[in-house]
């Protein structure tokens, strides 16, 4: 009985139904917060690199290419580090981690050095790989899996509020007269005089980076001494290694993490480059990010409304990826301000994508929870591979075009998962 057991032995007698500590939540709505904060600064540092390196828009978009690329190759390991350490200790080492990749960045960004700043990412993404892998199966077992989605959520919107902030912080403090720098360095009369403004543009980044060192670093101590309820083998109550139908779709999950966060990075960090193809302004452009963090916390607040209490995860997750088709249409068939407008409303269709895909996508699995979650953390490198794409197809062919048929294509994979979970869960409850 997969689908069910979360809730049957819950509410069985010798093992009461399981209250959410939402004191938990909070400390993981407040890590959610700030390690979201570092990850949707992503999209302002593309702009930010682009000129401070004096990049190409491929070799820009290498910043959340090292960043989701963390997520491939620490996942796995991150699984037996926290075994080891146990989840409090492990998640406070995920922090110290992020603490050190914060300092390099803000110190190799300020000397002009690239491949340092790249090293820099990849060690915050290391960090918050660590954090992933131990918080979100946490959350999804606090209760009853079918309320995954909505616990999850609850984070999200801590993390898509740092996101819709983020941006403007780095907009006011590092990106601010972007239009009139880039003018006078275009206009530079010699090379040691171009080389002179580029330094001390990205000399703005060193004391906002060194900051969040010193606040990651904090947080790592408040959270190696905070009061975490422990999780014992009762958390994850079907002990046996799942059932064929679960294994299967825990690895279809993995691919749908990994198209939801494409495109979700596609939206979220691509659309100022994507406006720049309209040759909108550049300290408008900068703020875009935010508008696509708005729509995602508007569509957190629709889903933590509706799940589980009018629609069930899948359900919700296949309008969702209609929903992001129509919109990818639309923002193709229109221009500038308007087009970027719908892509920004793509915001509303991902939001829901993660808290949806990932307790579905370990729903059943039994003892292999925890390979199962470290999984679908490795799908995150989707961050890294579809812009990528899209930054290189954009060299040679239209840009709306390129955006929207890998968005589709996205979109259309995380619908085929809602309707082959729907079909594993109506399985699960014909066999209960």
């Amino acid at each position: 009985m997969p689908a069910d057991a979360t809730t049957a032995a819950d509410s069985s007698p010798q093992n009461p139904a399981r209250k959410t500590p939402w004191g938990a939540v909070l400390l993981f709505c407040m890590l959610f917060f700030i390690f979201g904060f570092v990850t949707w600064l992503n999209g302002p540092l593309i702009t930010f690199v682009k000129l401070a390196f004096n990049l190409t828009d491929v070799e820009a978009f290498l910043v959340p290419s090292v960043f989701y690329l963390s997520y491939f190759f620490l996942a796995l390991p991150s699984a037996f580090i926290l075994r080891k350490t146990g989840m409090k200790q492990g998640m406070a080492l995920g922090l110290l981690i992020m603490a050190i990749g914060a300092a390099g960045f803000g110190q190799f960004a300020t000397m002009r050095i690239f491949p340092g700043a790249l090293v820099s990412l990849f060690g915050i993404g290391m960090g918050v790989s660590l954090l992933q892998t131990a918080s979100n199966p946490y959350i999804s077992v606090l209760g009853p899996i079918e309320s995954g989605a909505q616990r999850i959520a609850i984070m999200g919107l801590f993390n898509k509020g740092a996101g819709f902030i983020a941006p403007i912080v780095v907009g006011t403090l590092i990106l601010y007269g972007m239009k009139d720098f880039a003018d006078q360095v275009a206009a530079a009369p010699t090379p040691a005089a171009k080389e002179v403004l580029l330094n001390a543009f990205a000399a703005r980044i060193h004391t906002p980076y060194l900051f969040m060192a010193g606040l990651l670093a904090c947080l790592a101590v408040f959270t190696w001494f905070s009061p975490l309820p422990a999780l014992g083998d009762d958390a994850n109550p079907d002990s046996g290694k799942g059932s064929a139908f679960a294994i299967v779709q825990m690895f279809f999950g993995f691919l749908a993490i990994f198209f939801y966060v494409g495109v979700e990075v596609l939206v979220g960090d691509g659309i100022t480059t994507y406006a720049n193809g309209f040759g909108l302004p550049l300290d408008l452009t900068k703020f875009f990010t935010s508008g696509a963090l708005i729509g995602m916390i508007l569509g957190y607040i629709v889903g933590l409304i509706a799940i589980p209490r009018f629609i069930s995860q899948e359900k919700y997750l296949s309008w969702s990826a209609v929903l992001g088709i129509v919109l990818a249409i639309c923002a193709f068939a229109t221009k500038g301000y308007v087009s970027v407008g719908f892509v920004a409303a793509m915001g509303f269709s991902n939001a829901m994508m993660w808290p949806a895909i990932f307790p579905l996508g370990i729903r059943g699995l039994g003892k292999l929870t925890e390979f199962g979650s470290a999984l679908l953390v490795m799908g995150i490198a989707g961050g890294a591979v579809i812009p990528q794409i899209f930054a290189h197809l954009k060299e040679t062919l239209n840009f709306q075009l390129v955006y929207a048929v890998l968005a589709i294509l996205c979109y259309a994979y995380v619908l085929f998962f809602s309707l082959f979970a729907g079909r594993a869960g109506k399985v699960a409850n014909t066999q209960a």
